[in-house]
């Protein structure tokens, strides 16, 4: 992709280097409140709660019990990841900045233009606790986008390499981003709390293929007036949308293929509904909704 010059978007949030410090939270204030908490049947439940919760932290690498060397990640973090100075997240501020051109001009005067969220292993977010294992995801509650870069290496083991391949993923996100704008979002939470387990999943795969094919509408816009891809660009898309298939991941991971368990769509399905959004640029195609 020929993104380099291209105007970088000023909606970055980047926490990268305040994960250490912010781990350390927990552990200050129950150490506060352990006087008190001993006192009590109920503190001393909480008091537990919270070592099983700080004792997963630790042994997951998502927290340091020591403060000098915590003190110093911190540091080094901070001057590792001077977004002016770090090309992956030059890259995201500039995908960013082209989903905000194009969708700008697809919802005159009724786009809002998302957060992204820069941040290592795990953060705070409207919607609950953001880890980095679950992959860059949106939350609606406070519409932001929430990616840990390291996901760039699981797209690589996943056989999806290369910057399309990486900008489809952001585009995606966005794409539940026009969704929550549009109302669609909510419309099918409401839905799946009135439906069963199956018929929940089959709505957050049609959520999610929507989101596919909006990704696909950003695509077709960045090639056809931006002039931003170039050779290999779309086939580096098509392979990730496969590789994060439903049905591909249940068989990464030793298990049978279960349709009625798949949230997000299998691979074919991803694969046409990007197509879909990039042959046309047409928000009306992407009624997934209304797909067989």
């Amino acid at each position: 992709m020929r993104w380099r010059n291209t105007e970088k978007s000023s909606n970055i949030e980047d926490r990268r280097g305040q994960q250490m410090a912010s781990a350390s939270v927990p552990s200050a204030l129950l150490l506060r409140l352990l006087p008190f908490l001993l006192k009590t049947k109920i503190g001393r439940v909480v008091l537990l709660i919270g070592g099983i919760y700080l004792a997963f932290q630790y042994f997951s690498g998502g927290l340091s019990f020591d403060p000098s060397t915590q003190a110093n990640l911190s540091e080094s973090q901070l001057a590792l990841t001077s977004a002016a100075q770090d090309e992956n997240a030059q890259f995201v501020a500039a995908i960013l900045g082209t989903t905000e051109t194009v969708w700008s001009q697809q919802l005159k005067g009724k786009y809002q233009e998302p957060k992204l969220v820069l941040y290592r292993n795990m953060t705070s977010t409207g919607c609950g606790m953001g880890q980095a294992q679950s992959g860059p995801f949106y939350c609606p509650a406070d519409s932001k986008i929430y990616i840990d870069l390291s996901f760039l290496d699981e797209l690589k083991t996943l056989g999806a390499p290369g910057d399309f391949a990486f900008a489809y993923v952001i585009a995606h996100e966005v794409g539940h981003h026009v969704q929550n704008l549009l109302g669609t979002s909510t419309q099918v939470r409401q839905a799946q709390q009135a439906s069963g387990k199956v018929e929940a999943n089959q709505l957050s795969v049609a959520l999610e293929l929507q989101a596919d094919c909006y990704a696909g509408i950003w695509g077709h816009y960045v090639n056809e007036q931006l002039n931003l891809l170039e050779a290999g660009d779309l086939e580096e898309g098509i392979a990730a949308a496969s590789a994060v298939g439903d049905d591909r991941l249940q068989k990464m991971a030793g298990r049978a293929v279960q349709p009625d368990a798949f949230t997000h769509g299998s691979s074919a399905q991803r694969v046409k509904w990007f197509k879909a959004g990039f042959n046309s640029g047409n928000i009306a195609r992407c009624n997934t909704f209304a797909a067989d």
